[in-house]
């Protein structure tokens, strides 16, 4: 694709309105895409997806649920922008015809799970504004995690991927331990589970479909967790064998002081389906965005495998 053409970028910090804003360059070029909003955040703004295909077999692709792990909704969209250009082409992508895979597989993306983290971390809130001091009236609170840098929560100070009712009460034991037992810039995992409007949104979003996979994008460690507790779907660690070798990235089981209370965890305990995060690239969060190009492409492989497998 010639440069002046390219929609969505990938050298700059990505708040909710460039993603709004790429979202609706993408459907006015790619008329067969289709777009919505599965809810909206705490500050009212909208959580978007965009579904590429229209065959039976449903995945959904999800990024952003920790506001530092931002670069993971410019992977997704990127994604989203090379699959409709190769489908205008009739091209390929990873080896795959993308015509074909549009008709056999419809692919749910939900590239930022939690816009107003997102934009906190990324500058698009003003520091002269009362929101802004909202965030960091929480901050002050734990002085030992940098902000607005070490911001992973909503703007309630709930991190989203401690509010799924798997095992929840074990993940508020853990993180409790831990000291985050009030509302924090990581790691407090609400007053129950599903009771902040991202996470509900999500959950619902996913029970309304019939996904077959789901991917939750996070950063970094270049790592693929598989398992949530005993539950063995089939041929889950296999598919993560796939994606392993695809990437180069490490597969793993999931550290026993994160093993709880996430969208992967509670869609392999609904559903006995493969669920898989993926931790992409490798650093401090949040990872420059001078990463962007390596991740995408140790990443590819996973976004396309995970509709045909």
């Amino acid at each position: 694709m010639e440069e002046e053409n390219i929609i969505v970028p990938t050298n700059t910090a990505y708040s909710s309105c460039i993603l709004r804003g790429n979202i609706e360059q993408l459907k006015k070029r790619y008329t067969f895409l289709t777009t919505g909003n599965i809810g909206y955040s705490v500050l009212g703004k909208p959580i978007s997806y965009i579904r590429l295909g229209v065959g039976s077999k449903e995945v959904l692709y999800a990024a952003s649920f920790h506001a530092n792990e931002w670069i993971t909704s410019v992977i997704l969209m990127k994604f989203v922008e090379d699959y409709a250009e190769k489908y205008n082409q009739n091209g390929y992508i990873y080896e795959y015809n993308v015509r074909e895979l549009f008709n056999k597989s419809s692919i749910y993306i939900i590239p930022m799970v939690n816009p107003d983290g997102v934009d906190l971390v990324t500058g698009a809130i003003p520091t002269n504004t009362g929101i802004y001091n909202q965030f960091k009236d929480i901050s002050l609170n734990f002085p030992s995690i940098p902000f607005p840098d070490g911001w992973k929560a909503n703007f309630n100070g709930v991190d989203l991927n401690l509010q799924f009712p798997a095992s929840w009460e074990r993940a508020r034991q853990i993180k409790f331990a831990q000291g985050y037992t009030k509302p924090a810039p990581r790691d407090f995992v609400g007053y129950g589970p599903l009771t902040e409007p991202e996470a509900l949104a999500i959950y619902n979003f996913t029970l309304a479909h019939n996904f077959r996979l789901i991917l939750a994008y996070h950063t970094q460690g270049e790592v693929i967790y598989w398992k949530y507790g005993d539950y063995l779907p089939p041929y889950s660690e296999q598919i993560g064998q796939m994606f392993s070798e695809a990437s180069g990235y490490t597969l793993d089981i999931t550290p026993p002081e994160s093993a709880y209370a996430g969208f992967k965890d509670w869609f392999i305990q609904e559903y006995n389906r493969p669920g898989y995060t993926i931790e992409a690239g490798l650093g401090e969060n949040p990872l420059p965005i001078s990463q962007f190009e390596k991740i995408y492409n140790d990443n590819i492989g996973i976004l396309v495998l995970g509709a045909i497998v």
